[in-house]
């Protein structure tokens, strides 16, 4: 469905000063505001309106571009979802042989693995990686070396000496549970906790691997290759379903990825566009000119008329990020600037005097 216009959703001119819109945003959030018992979806609508109109430059381009102008979704997370809060977005992928899941935004603070695990599953396992603009931009595949818990090979996991069994556990009796009675003030309190001798599977080997000393698993380097998506931008989060430690007797728990994207000389991103500047002389802004824009598919020749002005906007549609769920891509804002010349010839500036004296 197509976005209604943000001065409409604000209910402002667009001629608006900047303070009547900071006042139609505090009336229309109190109003739609999901904890007040309001539209969940038009508090979202509201503030990703406010999130483009306070701000000088992307107003700018929204007025110039309309919704194109400003990368979609103002609020800076190209995965798209509901409305988050701070408890963070899950965006569910299938990334194929890998067993790739949810890659977390970050724009909420969630996403991270948390550092207690279950007893029934190994240890989750955060990575860092760096990549460049264009990998984040076009995708790319990334080689990691980790030094993990892994499935000890004697005793495939089991604990045991192969040739010898499975006992049950003398502490739990076979529950995987002990209980312990504390004393208190208001009587005697029991507690079940895991059995710590089996750790709650119950079984106890009989004679434990001289491998991995009845662990079930050992360490060893792991190599990982992971699949970078198109799109995907700086401090979002991959993970690798059961690409973590392994446990004896479970499944193995999750590899986290955090990816970091270098900043880029020529080109910085806003959502799914990506910004650029091009340098053009006074002359050129005054008679237009046709430049080589560089963009990340390579030069771009781009038509400046006669006549621009100091900061004009230019939109290169498709040249931007793509859409991390659809084949589409954004566009480049190229942003003109004009440079004065810090001295003249005398010849140049005899020219300039005439002109001004034919102007005044």
């Amino acid at each position: 469905m197509a976005k209604r216009d943000y001065y409409e959703v604000l209910g402002v001119k667009k001629d608006s000063s900047a303070d009547e819109i900071k006042k139609a945003f505090r009336r229309a959030a109190v109003e739609h505001h999901p904890d007040r018992g309001g539209n969940e979806e038009k508090f979202k609508e509201v503030n990703e309106a406010y999130e483009v109109l306070k701000d000088t430059e992307k107003r700018k381009r929204y007025d110039q571009f309309g919704h194109a102008g400003v990368g979609g979704a103002a609020g800076g997370n190209p995965f798209g979802g509901g409305f988050g809060g701070a408890g963070g977005q899950n965006i569910n992928f299938d990334f194929g042989d890998l067993g790739l899941g949810d890659i977390f935004s970050s724009f909420f603070g969630g996403g991270q693995p948390q550092g207690q695990q279950r007893q029934t599953r190994g240890r989750d396992v955060e990575a860092n990686i760096e990549i460049g603009f264009t990998d984040a931009v076009f995708g790319t595949e990334a080689d990691l070396t980790l030094n993990l818990d892994d499935m000890c090979e004697h005793c495939k996991g089991t604990t045991v000496e192969p040739g010898h069994e499975l006992k049950t556990c003398d502490q739990c009796k076979g529950s995987g549970q002990v209980v312990t009675v504390s004393r208190t003030i208001f009587g005697n309190i029991q507690q079940a906790a895991v059995c710590p001798k089996c750790r709650g599977s119950g079984k106890v080997p009989e004679k434990a691997c001289s491998v991995c000393k009845g662990r079930g698993v050992k360490a060893k380097k792991q190599a990982v290759q992971l699949k970078v998506p198109a799109g995907i931008d700086d401090g979002a989060t991959i993970r690798l379903r059961e690409h973590g430690e392994a446990i004896a007797n479970g499944p193995k728990g999750d590899l986290y990825v955090n990816i970091r994207v270098k900043p880029d000389k020529h080109f910085t991103r806003e959502g799914d566009l990506i910004l650029s500047e091009e340098h053009i002389s006074m002359v050129d802004a005054a008679l237009g000119t046709e430049i080589d824009v560089q963009t990340v598919d390579g030069p771009v020749r781009m038509k400046v008329p006669a006549g621009t002005q100091p900061g004009s906007d230019f939109k290169l549609s498709g040249h931007g990020v793509p859409h991390i769920r659809g084949n589409s891509r954004g566009a480049q804002i190229v942003t003109i600037l004009v440079d004065i010349p810090g001295k003249l010839s005398k010849r140049e500036k005899k020219l300039l005097e005439d002109l001004r004296y034919e102007q005044g």
